[in-house]
């Protein structure tokens, strides 16, 4: 990821943040089979090694898990928040005209080698943690326990684990921070005064001065 010095972020608790704030992942790999994505819920244990580990899994059917089986690197890309930036929330559009569009937003790139596993106690704590954390603000939270056991086992069967130690993260928060005060108030103003919510929450990071999740 292409990152300036005034749009990287280093603070791990923020990067932690980012990525447990990112309800659907993308994991990359290019491997034998050449390049794959796949868009995945994932679990973040931020206390399990020194920039935390990725959990997830593969339907058993989707190929990509044998190049991370053979150890091909990860990339795992955590999307946030993000704005077009129309020239005319600068005030020095007024002042002399040399702006030009631009986008804000925030995102999250880890890295890693993965681990791949069929064991279905493994394979069950991952998906039972995924169910419990998006059902959590449910009224009526489902649980996988819910199911009948026979089905659950039979579940398990189509699908591949894997644990992703995370071995680098990579972290922009593109918010204007190369621009004057004026200009970023001016976006901040603009921005909030959308009713898009991504326009809204990247309004309110730069309001606060030193933008955090």
């Amino acid at each position: 990821m292409y990152l300036p010095a005034h749009f990287k972020e280093n603070e791990l608790p923020v990067l932690h943040a980012q990525i447990e704030g990112s309800r659907l992942a993308l994991v990359v790999t290019s491997g034998s089979q050449g390049l794959q994505a796949s868009h995945l819920p994932l679990l973040l244990r931020p206390d399990e090694g020194d920039n935390g580990t990725l959990y997830g899994h593969f339907a058993k059917a989707n190929p990509q898990w044998r190049d991370v089986q053979e150890g091909t690197e990860v990339m795992v890309i955590f999307s946030g928040a993000d704005a077009y930036i129309s020239p005319s929330f600068y005030p020095a559009k007024a002042e002399h005209g040399k702006v030009v569009p631009t986008w804000n937003y925030l995102a999250v790139h880890a890295y890693g080698q993965a681990e791949v596993f069929t064991d279905h106690e493994r394979l069950l704590r991952i998906v039972s943690g995924l169910t419990e954390k998006h059902e959590a603000s449910r009224a009526e939270p489902w649980a996988v326990s819910d199911a009948p056991a026979d089905y659950i086992e039979k579940m398990l069967n189509g699908i591949v684990g894997f644990a992703l130690p995370i071995a680098r993260l990579e972290g922009k928060r593109k918010l204007n921070q190369n621009r004057s005060a004026e200009d970023i108030a001016g976006v901040s103003k603009g921005l909030a005064q959308s009713p898009n919510p991504s326009d809204q929450h990247i309004a309110q990071l730069m309001s606060q001065g030193t933008p955090r999740v």
